[in-house]
Order: structure tokens, then C-alpha cells, then sequence
């Protein structure tokens, strides 16, 4: 039974922590209303769209054209032009695809992205981003955690760590996975790691029926019901001394309880007109699932959710962007699924306004070989050199960072990595990546390790 002295002691202890959090989320709030919701700066960006091509798009049959590459078409290479050992080196190959210059800027786009092409203006292309690893695993770990080996927080989670909702009835990271499959790693690539479990992604299923199990609005019964749950929860926690695990359980309830009543609706692309839906293509086969995720994206992202991650690709030999076999076959399929609904991501969010403070990043785990694998013509795995874009608030339009060697294999002017990515995109969310830390085992960690530097070559 409890004495009259633990309960005066339990009740001075949850005034003092009421109090305490009133003014920990007043003083936040003060800081953020100054930096325009950012953490050490002031932010130009409050949420992002991240598309990630799941298997390592080609970049020399996409945005990264080599007229050398048709000097050399069907030559063998030797030691000095290609130095992975183990790898099947083929004959180096041309793209099967024509290159032309698009827009103001001038860029090279392949014939495979016709209407991103049109928008080639409005991008910032890092062309020699690179990778410490070329296996699919590894290498996508490292893209969204900044690390090689799994159990680290992947971008969303450190975005949702330090910034918080913009939406309490919404999660701050959701992810929209290929209707085919998770990608490699599964849910390892949205996983908060370290962090508080709250920061980790929150899966939506979009091509299904029940795009989050169990999700349906309740009846006035069920909230009477839930908030006397709530209660019974919180005096449960008070008894346990706060117990950090039991507080994130709780927490998780209750968000899924608020999403019964804003998911749904934010999900009904119902509620978008017939010429919208068609803009980004969710009335055709090939466009249909990457456009209707796009089309949440911008839907979830309008509600304020900070951080949502749409993959394109499953993982597995087949259905994504790991292309060994027949680029010339394999390409214009996985190209052609996402290029209308991603010029109409941008288009629909320019036209909302939403691009004054929105993010689009579209990126890769690794890129592609210029010599052939494969009888068919396909290309193996290069994390010497690959490509990455971002528009939207705080980029500069028409403009590119880095180079590739003269065949596409390694970066060769101004190697950019993915903590170099991942930092300037907190530096556009107002956080310096070097002071974003959680103290883990006794070292303080963050997502960029103790690398990177933000790109200020392609920020406006």
C-alpha cells in the first residue's frame, strides 16, 4: 500500500517534471519560432522527400554522359583503367541510350528521363558521389545511416531525433516501400538504432489494400475508451520511475490512436482531382505505384510530417535497379516507373508552394561499371562513382558539383560522400551536423561519424 509520504513525493515529482517540460517545450519553441524551426541556425528546409533508387542506378546510361565510353564500345580494359580485383570485367560499352543537353543549364540526360529532363533547371547534381563499399548491404546502410554495419540511426530517425513533428497526429518519418518488397536490409535502412524508438520510420504499405494494419477511424465509444487508457498509462509510467522503454510504448499507443483519426484522410487520393492523379501518373500501369506514393509524399509532407523516404525497387535479383544483366532492357522499365510522377512531384509541389520549404533528394546506394557484365549487356556493381540530385528550398537550380573520370569509373574532381549529402541537408533543416549527438556506449555519435562538410557550391 502506498504511504502518504510516497505519494506527496510521487505527486512533488510529476508537478516538477510537468513544469519542467512546459518550459523545456516553451524554450524550444522560442528557439525554433527564431531559426524558423531549426535547431542551431535558422532552416530554409522544414521537410523532405527522399526518392531512393533501391539496387544502384547506372549513371552512365542516366545522368553522367561518356563520349569516351563510345571511343572505347567493345574494347577489353586493362589493369590501369579498371583496378577492382575479382570483378568479371567485360568489353567497356557504350550507353544504348542517346544523350542530349536539356534546359538553360545544358545537361546531359538520357533519352530513359524525358520529363525529368524538362525540370533539369530546377536540380543540383552531385555527379562524384562515392562509396566505401559495392555491396548492396553495405552500401545502402551506408547512404542511410552514414555507417557500413547495421544497428545506427538512419537519416529520418536523427531528423525526427532533433527536430520533432511538425504534426503530433502524424509520425515525423514515414517510408513508402516499392509495392513489390522491401528493399536490401529490409526495415534496417528506417531503423532509429540507437536513438529513442519513437524516431524510427513508420512503414505505410501503399500499394495494399490496408496501407497500415488495423487503421479505421474509432467510434466515440473507443475514444472515451482511449483516453481513460491514456490515464491509466501515464499513472502505470509515474509507479515505474519513468522507465525510458515503457514511456515509448505508451507513446507509440497514442500515436497510433491519432493516426486512426489523420492517416486515412491524409492517405484518400480521392480527395485529389482527376487532372492531379494524372499528372503524376497514377492512372497508367508502368507510373501507377511509384506515382500514387509520390502523390502521398507530397500529401504527407503538406501535413507536416518531416521526413518521408519513397523507394523505388525491391530487394532480390530482379524488380529494382541491379542491373547485371540487360541494361538495354532493364532500364527504360525502372526509369520509365518513376520519371513522370517525379517531374510531377516537383511541378505539383511548385505549385502549392510547397517548394519554399521542402527538400527533394533523389539518390542511389552505388552506381555501375562503364564495361559490360553479363552476354546481354549489363553492368556490375561501382562505388567509385555515382550520381544524386536535390531541388526545392535553399538548392540552386542548374548546377553541378563534381566530376567523374573520363569513363565513368571513379570520381575524379571533388569525390563527394554520403556524409557530405547527409550534412547538408541538416544544414538546410537549421542543424549542424557536428553538434546533432546521442552519447552511445560512452561516444558521442551522429550521422555523418567524423566526416563530412556541407556542400555550399550548390546551396542558393
Amino acid at each position: 500500500m502506498m504511504t502518504r509520504r510516497k505519494a506527496l513525493e510521487q505527486a512533488a515529482s510529476g508537478f516538477g517534471g510537468m513544469a519542467l517540460a512546459w518550459l523545456m517545450g516553451h524554450d524550444q519553441a522560442a528557439a525554433q519560432s527564431e531559426f524558423n524551426g531549426g535547431l542551431h541556425h535558422r532552416a530554409k528546409v522544414r521537410r523532405v522527400i527522399q526518392l531512393f533508387m533501391n539496387g544502384g542506378a547506372t549513371q552512365v546510361d542516366t545522368f553522367d554522359y561518356k563520349p569516351m565510353l563510345e571511343k572505347m564500345h567493345g574494347k577489353p580494359p586493362d589493369a590501369s583503367q579498371v583496378d577492382t580485383p575479382g570483378q568479371n570485367w567485360g568489353e567497356f560499352m557504350k550507353s544504348p541510350f542517346a544523350f542530349k543537353r536539356h534546359g538553360n543549364s545544358g545537361r546531359w540526360v538520357s533519352e530513359v528521363y524525358p520529363k525529368l529532363a524538362e525540370r533539369v533547371d530546377d536540380l543540383a547534381f552531385l555527379m562524384a558521389m562515392t562509396a566505401r563499399t559495392n555491396t548492396h548491404g553495405p552500401a545502402s546502410f551506408l547512404q542511410n545511416t552514414g555507417y557500413i554495419l547495421p544497428g545506427f540511426p538512419c537519416m529520418g530517425a536523427w531528423i525526427s531525433h532533433g527536430l520533432g513533428t511538425l504534426n503530433t497526429n502524424l509520425p515525423a518519418f514515414i517510408v513508402l516501400p516499392d509495392a513489390r518488397g522491401l528493399p536490401y536490409n529490409l526495415t534496417g535502412n528506417f531503423t532509429s538504432g540507437f536513438l529513442p524508438a519513437r524516431n524510427q520510420g513508420t512503414i505505410i504499405e501503399a500499394g495494399k489494400p490496408h496501407p497500415i494494419p488495423d487503421l479505421h477511424a474509432p467510434s466515440e465509444a473507443d475514444k472515451d475508451g482511449l483516453a481513460l487508457l491514456g490515464k491509466m498509462n501515464r499513472r502505470h509510467l509515474a509507479a515505474s520511475n519513468g522507465d525510458a522503454q515503457l514511456e515509448v510504448r505508451i507513446a507509440s499507443y497514442e500515436m497510433a490512436a491519432r493516426m486512426q483519426m489523420s492517416a486515412p484522410e491524409a492517405l484518400d487520393l480521392s480527395k485529389e482531382s482527376e487532372a492531379t492523379r494524372k499528372l503524376y501518373g497514377v492512372d497508367r500501369k508502368e507510373t501507377e505505384d511509384f506515382g500514387k506514393r509520390c502523390l502521398i509524399a507530397r500529401r504527407l509532407v503538406e501535413r507536416g510530417v518531416r521526413f518521408v523516404q519513397v523507394w523505388s525497387g525491391m530487394g532480390g535479383a530482379s524488380g529494382n535497379w541491379d542491373m547485371h544483366t540487360n541494361i538495354a532492357e532493364e532500364l527504360p522499365k525502372m526509369a520509365g516507373s518513376t520519371d513522370q510522377p517525379m517531374a510531377a512531384l516537383l511541378t505539383d509541389l511548385g505549385a502549392l508552394g510547397l517548394l519554399e520549404d521542402t527538400l527533394v533528394v533523389w539518390s542511389t546506394e552505388f552506381g555501375r561499371t562503364p564495361y559490360s557484365q553479363g552476354a546481354k549487356g549489363g553492368r556490375d556493381h561501382n562505388g567509385g562513382t555515382f550520381n544524386a540530385w536535390l531541388a526545392g528550398a535553399g538548392i540552386k537550380g542548374g548546377v553541378s558539383y563534381g566530376e567523374s573520370d573520363e569513363l565513368g569509373w571513379k570520381a575524379a574532381v571533388n569525390p563527394t560522400y554520403c556524409y557530405d549529402l547527409h550534412a547538408t541537408i541538416l544544414h538546410l533543416m537549421g542543424v549542424d551536423h557536428t553538434r546533432l549527438t546521442f552519447k552511445f556506449n560512452g561516444i558521442n555519435r551522429r550521422l555523418t561519424d567524423v566526416h563530412g562538410h556541407v556542400l555550399k557550391e550548390i546551396l542558393a
